[in-house]
């Protein structure tokens, strides 16, 4: 239907080892777990998983901090169990993307660890290291995502180093040559394994302002938070120099060649910068990144004007380049909690994934959104993310998300024999797969439906988009591909709607995805709440 490389219009699975199957008892998800499952996720009609890090990690951040780039950590499995994994999905028609942490490393890293140990040691400019102020305070005002100052002392060297995250993932220093090429050999090694495409983890978080100036401070109004909230004292600043630099253009470009070296392979690039949109468009822009997304569709902000607002913004900047777009991941509260205003139902479970779909881009899934789970509440003495406990009770941290897949209606739900590394909630285990697979008219077997007509619809996954002004609750755009026009509209509201709209042309309505349909006639649309509407332009 197209000769348009696989992950152009793709849609891919995010799977969270942690959380997606455990087969040893542990408690924790695994990669042989991922292994049992592949048939259910190409079930669902997807063309890629991106697994989350499954390397040799301290487990901090839960993996992505990095200890050994090549290996798997013996919590995951073995390398071997990565070859077996690899081999299935592919057996199965599934590409398989896996999560790559460049910026920043675990302080358990070789690297590190040799970097630290004095200032001229042949790795002693690995790493960004710098000297105390006069009165041995941090060299300036930067700031950790994760809370707190972005500099820790380091007595061996008597200098400080940077880290835009835990303490215990200092930044690498990209400015050292030596830093590139080691960083480019360790993806080689997963590209010559034979992975299908990397997503790149704060991949404009690489390199650092040389000069480590100050970064401005922010007004109260402009504190928004993307990926963070904006009580957070990162929201406080604009991060101008410690993000986000010029050199990182180059190094992409390196990254690009590397890749150009191998068939049919692509990169999503993670992007969170002061403008997500304008560097979204720079990074995808020549030989550059494959695909770039940002958290702007990970927001609590939630209409037909925020979501068309956003998605022009960026197609009004990518000339060149290629969107992804996803509403969860492993990092925000889930969708159907973030934009269900309280009705998290099957109807709109269903719509949002369509939504999704149907813009102009490729789409990432995460786990459990074809269940249409909602965000978990997870008590206090369970938390395990770190981010949550510095600000817990303002921000809970990333847990909610992350609790374990709902299998069937055993012990924890199918996930685990053994006790969960966090809790199963109650009402997950009504979504749990078995039940839903039964069920005709369930949200998983309506995202399967969905997935599977898109694939008929050369217009929803390469077409052009074109937005249609909407009022309120109405989210509408024609998609545009050869020589077919497919005007697509969504009602974001449970109430039903009849909206005007006049000049289309003759509409034929689209039929088959398994949504509640409305209506197109001469003088406009007639939508269901929740509802939606496919219709061919003539």
């Amino acid at each position: 239907m197209s000769e348009a490389p696989w992950w152009r219009g793709a849609v891919t699975y995010q799977i969270y080892p942690r959380s997606f199957m455990d087969t040893n008892g542990d408690g924790v998800g695994d990669l042989p777990g991922i292994v049992d499952k592949l048939d259910y996720v190409a079930s669902l009609g997807v063309d890629a998983i991106w697994i989350s890090p499954f390397f040799r990690s301290p487990m901090a951040d839960f993996g992505y901090d990095i200890a050994d780039y090549r290996e798997v950590d013996p919590l995951f499995g073995s390398n071997e169990d990565f070859d077996r994994l690899l081999a299935k999905a592919h057996k199965l028609g599934l590409k398989v993307m896996i999560d790559q942490v460049l910026s920043h490393t675990s302080m358990e890293h070789a690297w590190f660890k040799e970097s630290r140990e004095s200032r001229d040691n042949p790795k002693a400019d690995w790493y960004v290291w710098a000297d105390a102020k006069a009165d041995g305070t941090p060299p300036n005002n930067w700031l950790s995502l994760f809370g707190g100052c972005a500099w820790q002392w380091e007595p061996r060297r008597g200098q400080y180093y940077l880290h835009n995250f835990l303490t215990s993932q200092p930044d690498l220093n990209y400015h050292n040559p030596d830093v590139r090429r080691a960083v480019l050999g360790e993806v080689k090694y997963w590209l010559d394994k034979g992975v299908n495409g990397l997503r790149l983890d704060a991949i404009n978080f690489c390199f650092h302002d040389r000069e480590l100036r100050d970064n401005p401070p922010k007004p109260e109004d402009k504190r928004v938070g993307r990926g963070f909230s904006p009580d957070n004292p990162y929201a406080f600043q604009y991060h101008y120099y410690n993000n986000t630099q010029p050199e990182n253009i180059a190094f992409l470009e390196e990254l690009r060649a590397l890749m150009d070296q191998y068939e049919d392979v692509a990169a999503i690039g993670e992007i969170s910068s002061e403008d997500s949109l304008a560097t979204t468009a720079e990074y995808t822009s020549g030989n550059r990144l494959h695909m770039g997304y940002s958290f702007e569709l990970l927001t609590d902000d939630f209409s037909a004007g925020y979501i068309r607002d956003t998605v022009r913004n960026l197609e009004a900047q990518m000339l060149e380049g290629w969107p992804c777009w996803a509403i969860s991941n492993h990092d925000v509260s889930r969708v159907l909690s973030r934009w269900g205003n309280g009705n998290a139902s099957p109807k709109l479970a269903n719509l949002l994934s369509a939504m999704v779909c149907s813009l102009r881009g490729s789409v990432c899934v995460y786990q459990g959104e074809e269940l249409g789970l909602t965000e978990a509440e997870v008590p206090f003495e369970s938390l395990q993310d770190p981010y949550g406990i510095t600000f817990w009770p303002t921000f809970k941290g990333r847990d909610g998300c992350r609790t374990p897949m709902p299998w069937n209606g055993g012990i924890n739900a199918g996930f685990s024999v053994g006790d969960p590394w966090l809790p199963v909630p109650a009402e997950h285990r009504a979504l749990a797969v078995t039940l839903q697979d039964a069920t005709p008219d369930s949200t998983l077997n309506g995202f399967r439906h969905f997935m599977a007509w898109r694939k008929t619809q050369p217009a929803l996954r390469w077409g052009k988009i074109e937005f249609i002004d909407t009022p309120e609750p109405v989210l509408a755009f024609t998609r545009k591909h050869g020589e077919e026009t497919l005007l697509v509209a969504f009602n974001l509201s449970k109430t039903a709607v009849a909206l005007p709209l006049a000049g289309l042309g003759k509409l034929t309505a689209v039929n088959g995805h398994g949504l509640s349909q409305g209506t197109a006639t001469v003088d406009g649309l007639s939508l269901p709440g929740h509802g939606a509407l496919f219709a061919r332009v003539e």
